[in-house]
């Protein structure tokens, strides 16, 4: 099996040394995303909930990219500035797997890039 770097216009590019996504075989890793957006690379600022809808409208864009929607979702880590956030996050994050929701881990965290207050990654098969 060979690597393959997915990439897409409709979710924000990288800020550093890494790729959106990597597919192997049948399975795709998702970087995390934070509220980029992906055209003028500002970030989409507000409430958390404001910033999750964003973060997961960039994972969805790369799951498309891959051939994947959320159904094909195994696994997300959700990394949170502050857990008083977690219902809100939560809320937003639920709209996107209303049947057979992924495993998941929600951390509290020191600090995450661009001062932002929620960043996702997931882990997908076809």
């Amino acid at each position: 099996m060979e690597k393959k770097i997915i990439r897409t216009t409709n979710a924000p590019a990288p800020i550093g040394p890494y790729n959106q996504a990597v597919a192997f075989g049948n399975m795709l890793f998702i970087s995390g995303q934070i509220a980029l957006d992906a055209v003028s690379g500002e970030l989409v600022q507000g409430s958390v909930t404001i910033e999750t809808k964003k973060v997961m409208e960039n994972l969805a864009a790369i799951l498309h990219e891959a051939g994947m929607d959320f159904s094909n979702v195994l696994k997300t880590s959700i990394f949170l500035m502050d857990m008083k956030m977690f219902g809100e996050v939560n809320e937003e994050y639920a709209k996107s797997f209303p049947e057979n929701a992924p495993a998941r881990e929600t951390v509290q965290v020191a600090g995450l890039p661009k001062g932002v207050n929620v960043e996702i990654s997931m882990i997908a098969a076809k």
